[in-house]
Order: C-alpha cells, then sequence, then structure tokens
C-alpha cells in the first residue's frame, strides 16, 4: 500500500465517511500533523545529509541549510583535507569563550545562534571549508501536487494514514474509543519504523544478533 496526496485524502473521507467542505479544506492540515508528529518521534536514514561550505574570514556566522532541523556534526577541512570536528555548545558558551569577535583563530567550538546560522568559536581566521552532517526537515506530501509522493507515503504509509485519522478525529469531536483506535494502529505503525530506522538500521548481523526487546 502507497499513498498519493489524493489518495490519502479520499482515504481519510472514506474512513470517517465524511465528506463535507469544512472538513475537505482541513485535511492538508491533518496530514501536516501526522508528518509532523513522525519525524518528531522518529529519524529516518533518508533525513541525514551532508553539504559542504565555506566559512568567511572574520565572519563569526555560518548559514543552515533551507532544510536544517537539527546537527550531527560541523567539521572544518584543513589544506591538506584533514577533518577538525567542532564542539557542538551552548551559546552562553559562545560568548564567554569569545567574548571579543574581532579575535580571529582556527575554529574549535559551533553553537546554534537560531533558527538561521550557527556561531563560530573562535571567530575564523580564513575562508576555511566546512562540512555538515544534518538531520534534514522532510519535504511535506502536501507541499506537491495531487499525484504526488513522498518517502512517508510510499514506505510508510500506514502511520502517516493513522496519524492524519487520529487528527481528522479529533476535529470531528469523535468519542474517545474512536480517537484511541486510530492512535493505536498510528503507534505499532510508528513502533515498526523505529525498529527499522533506528534499529535494524543501524547496526549489522556480523556484530549483533536479532534485535531484542527490553523486559522487566
Amino acid at each position: 500500500m502507497s499513498f498519493t496526496l489524493a489518495t490519502l485524502k479520499s482515504t481519510v473521507q472514506d474512513y470517517l465517511q465524511v465528506n463535507e467542505t469544512t472538513f475537505n479544506n482541513n485535511l492538508n492540515t491533518f496530514i501536516q500533523e501526522s508528518e509532523n508528529r513522525i519525524f518528531k518521534m522518529v529519524q529516518l536514514p533518508e533525513q541525514r545529509k551532508n553539504v559542504q561550505g565555506t566559512l568567511s574570514n572574520a565572519n563569526r556566522f555560518l548559514a543552515t541549510p533551507a532544510d536544517f532541523y537539527a546537527p550531527f556534526s560541523l567539521a572544518v577541512i584543513d589544506g591538506s583535507n584533514k577533518y577538525h570536528y567542532l564542539d557542538f555548545k551552548h551559546p552562553s558558551f559562545i560568548k564567554e569563550y569569545s567574548p571579543v569577535t574581532t579575535t580571529t583563530a582556527f575554529p574549535k567550538y559551533y553553537s546554534q545562534f537560531d533558527d538561521s546560522a550557527f556561531e563560530i568559536s573562535p571567530v575564523p581566521d580564513s575562508g576555511y571549508t566546512v562540512e555538515l552532517h544534518y538531520l534534514a526537515k522532510p519535504t511535506s506530501l502536501t507541499a506537491g501536487s495531487d499525484s504526488g509522493t513522498t518517502l512517508l507515503s510510499t514506505e510508510h504509509p500506514d502511520p502517516l494514514l493513522y496519524g492524519s485519522l487520529v487528527e481528522a478525529a479529533v476535529f470531528l469531536k469523535e468519542t474517545p474509543d474512536v480517537i484511541a483506535n486510530f492512535e493505536a494502529r498510528f503507534k505499532e505503525g510508528i513502533s515498526r519504523m523505529k525498529n527499522l530506522s533506528e534499529g535494524r538500521g543501524t547496526r549489522d548481523e556480523y556484530r549483533y544478533d536479532l534485535l531484542r526487546t527490553g523486559v522487566t
């Protein structure tokens, strides 16, 4: 099973037996809320990205990519192509470590200054090449055409569907048992996603045996 935007919308309508203007106008919102929940609960390998950029001499800021969500690592690449990984710090540490922003040196630390930029410390003394490994925001299914698809809609359709149904059922003020049933199916799908992307996707069978479930 997989969904396009159009088929996911019609499936939500069919499950809840609703085809009314106000409800239909909010279908994109239900889908987006479901995507946001999934994204915040599971890290998919496809969301990991690497990009290279350049620090500016005497400029303590480095812009983040448009789809940036969270950093994994930031490295400065020197003239010998050697990677020097910077330590991620709180902005207050950067301010204390480099109170004088006109003093430049080889970078050692970075922090997330705001949604659009990192702050580098010490302030770069040259235009170094950097490589950022980061968690990217996935593109919403609702951003494309009715026939469009995304990784979630083709590879993980169950949690996307049931997450959308949860949001739609809450909107309709359905009974708690109906909402709970959709939520349970959503969490089952999330569990399978985590088992694949954060379990099997982070180990190999040469070094580890089968995945184990914790017991109490």
